[in-house]
């Protein structure tokens, strides 16, 4: 079984209605250009301690020359904009929040391929749930994957099959059946959890960063426990929109509150007296 469409490209001005039909069709896309090289930069900067102190993997799947840095909304102001950038969300909202309460920040990792690192895997990120049997077309999980540096065939972009969403589950497609998400530095890859994709082999002699944030429905666990990533003490200095986003809000009627029944943003923020109405929406 092979892909017969490649994966589609989209500008910054692009639609949320159109990003959601993409990813219906393909199951990824790139939205090129979706923020300036400047703000990748930025984060970069303010990331650099972080980055140098990581180690590389301890496995194949990982990899051993991939550094994976987390924890990034704690540690970076300016890549607090990212998670809620508004064509992310408001695609979200279509290709997730058509079919739940709500959905939560996952988890926020730069990905730094080395030089010499072969590809990975080929896999569904979906298959982090122990590997549960989701029903085709029910999507659960949505990843993006920005471009800190630019991406290309031989430093290692990260390859997809488009189309393999609508695939059977836990199949073993080969390296030769994908094709690479190229793109400039500041362009975005969104992917659904049940797209089989994998890093790309960095063939080149410098070092392919991107910055990987990944969403899911509110009743799954996240795979970055962000509660200790991003702590109560860091989490109430947030915007509202981003803390929510994080998990610092009931995820469904009666997912996610503390004490007698609270809001979890009424731990942040005591002093609001909060009302009792539930919104679960980020």
């Amino acid at each position: 079984m092979s892909s017969e469409i490649g994966v589609p490209y989209l500008g910054a001005n692009a639609t949320a209605d159109a990003v959601a039909d993409a990813l219906r069709d393909a199951g990824c896309v790139v939205i090129e250009r979706a923020v300036t090289p400047d703000v990748m930069d930025a984060i970069r900067d303010e990331l650099t301690p972080y980055l140098d102190a990581t180690a590389c993997g301890v496995d194949e799947f990982v990899g051993y020359q991939t550094r994976r840095t987390g924890s990034l909304v704690a540690r970076s102001q300016r890549f607090r904009e990212l998670p809620v950038h508004p064509l992310v969300l408001g695609t979200l909202d279509r290709v997730l929040g058509d079919h739940a309460t709500s959905y939560q920040l996952h988890l926020t990792q730069v990905i730094d391929i080395g030089p010499g690192e072969p590809g990975q895997m080929v896999h569904r990120d979906q298959w982090a749930f122990d590997f549960f049997p989701f029903p085709n077309g029910y999507e659960v999980e949505c990843h993006t994957m920005w471009a800190m540096t630019d991406f290309t065939e031989e430093n290692g972009a990260t390859r997809v099959i488009p189309g393999s969403h609508r695939w059977e589950d836990k199949l073993r497609p080969g390296i030769d059946q994908t094709v690479a998400a190229v793109m400039p530095k500041g362009s975005v890859f969104v992917y659904v959890g049940s797209v089989y994709h994998g890093g790309g082999a960095n063939n080149s002699d410098a070092h392919r960063l991107g910055v990987n944030i990944g969403y899911t429905l509110s009743w799954l666990r996240q795979e970055e426990n962000q509660y200790l990533a991003c702590p109560p003490e860091i989490a109430r200095e947030l915007p509202d929109d981003l803390a929510k986003l994080i998990g610092y809000r009931r995820g469904a009627y009666a997912l996610g509150y503390f004490g007698d029944l609270q809001d979890p943003m009424e731990a942040l923020h005591p002093e609001r007296n909060a009302s009792p109405t539930f919104n679960a929406k980020p």
